[in-house]
């Protein structure tokens, strides 16, 4: 959805009214900027609308995604690296820091990155200075303005030691909560009546609700937020037959709902772990010739391996013999991997998945 037109719709109520009048006075600030709420609330689409009213308009915006990359290829992805510092470096590139020179980078998901990862972030928001994978000094210097996000409370990680403190009070210099669409729901029907014009645009047939449909979605908590919600009317317009959408044309999980008003569970982050058991299972890869690589290379971490393998194991109810055959591996390589897996710490007691 456009920035602008976005928080145009949501100014109706007066905690959303409150924050665009928030957004649009500190955007000319080049303070760092920390954006928190639920999955789905709106939270780059608020980023974007800070950085096209702010000083650097026109220069770069730059969205990077830290829960998307393993730490290797976070790091190269925001610092560049150099030809041959790792296979698959054919040629020098140049990071998303540099690119944004004097312009807006937008870190979603900073609660994701390693502490490793953390720790060299920090240094780039303290001196601005960029140290490419694969080079031993420092590239250069550059100007960005660093708008982060987050779905996570990074205090009780603070607590917990999984997010560093100090970089926290560097990001969170000016400190935005973008709240969830149940809270705000006086905004609810300019934002349907936006969402059924935009996708009757794409060649389905201008639709209406019926009054009690109409109940059921203001009445409906909207876990997922504006990105739910969004989802929804495009299903109904596109699927629906009738011109006026009725209750049993609404998607299951709002015709059923009994929990208005209730917080909803976090959603879920995909994780590494998710991709590698993709390729094994799904694509039917073999674990040294897909995983083993990639850990070799420390393209992915211990820890993703080993989840991996919880995953599997899970599968396989506690037993490494059809763990191997899972991993699409012939029988005579259990030990091997075993010895792998052992040697590298990357071994999870079976006993409890029995």
């Amino acid at each position: 959805m456009n920035a602008d037109h976005y928080c145009d719709l949501i100014g109706t109520s007066g905690e959303m009214s409150d924050l665009r009048d928030e957004i649009d006075r500190i955007a000319q600030s080049d303070a760092k900027i920390l954006i928190t709420g639920e999955s789905g609330v709106g939270k780059e689409v608020v980023a974007r609308r800070i950085y096209k009213h702010s000083r650097r308009a026109g220069r770069p915006f730059v969205a990077v995604n830290c829960a998307g990359l393993p730490e290797t290829l976070l790091e190269s992805e925001l610092f560049g690296h150099t030809k041959g510092s790792f296979t698959g470096a054919y040629r020098d590139r140049p990071g998303q820091f540099e690119v944004a020179d004097q312009g807006t980078v937008f870190l979603d998901e900073i609660g994701e990155m390693s502490l490793r990862m953390q720790g060299l972030l920090l240094r780039f928001v303290e001196t601005g200075e960029i140290q490419k994978v694969g080079m031993d000094r420092n590239l250069r210097t550059v100007n960005v303005r660093v708008v982060s996000a987050t779905n996570r409370s990074l205090k009780e990680m603070i607590a917990k030691r999984t997010f560093r403190e100090d970089l926290y009070y560097r990001l969170d210099v000016i400190h935005l909560e973008v709240p969830p669409l149940r809270q705000h729901k006086d905004d609810l029907p300019d934002l349907i009546d936006h969402f059924m014009t935009r996708f009757s645009r794409n060649g389905c047939m201008g639709k209406t609700f019926d009054p009690k449909a109409s109940a059921m979605l203001a009445n409906y908590p909207w876990p997922g937020n504006v990105r739910e919600l969004e989802n929804a009317i495009e299903n109904l317009v596109v699927t629906s037959r009738n011109a006026v959408i009725q209750v049993d044309d609404l998607p299951e999980a709002i015709r059923t709902s009994r929990s208005v008003g209730v917080r909803p569970k976090k959603e879920r982050r995909r994780t590494v772990a998710d991709d590698l058991y993709k390729q094994v299972i799904d694509g039917r890869e073999s674990f040294w010739t897909s995983v083993y690589p990639m850990y070799m290379r420390r393209d992915i971490t211990r820890s993703s391996v080993r989840d991996l393998v919880r995953r599997v194991l899970m599968d396989a109810r506690g037993n490494y013999k059809i763990v191997t055959r899972l991993f699409n591996l012939e029988p005579t390589e259990y030990k091997r991997l075993m010895n792998f897996l052992r040697t590298h710490d990357c071994l999870v007691p079976f006993k409890e998945y029995r």
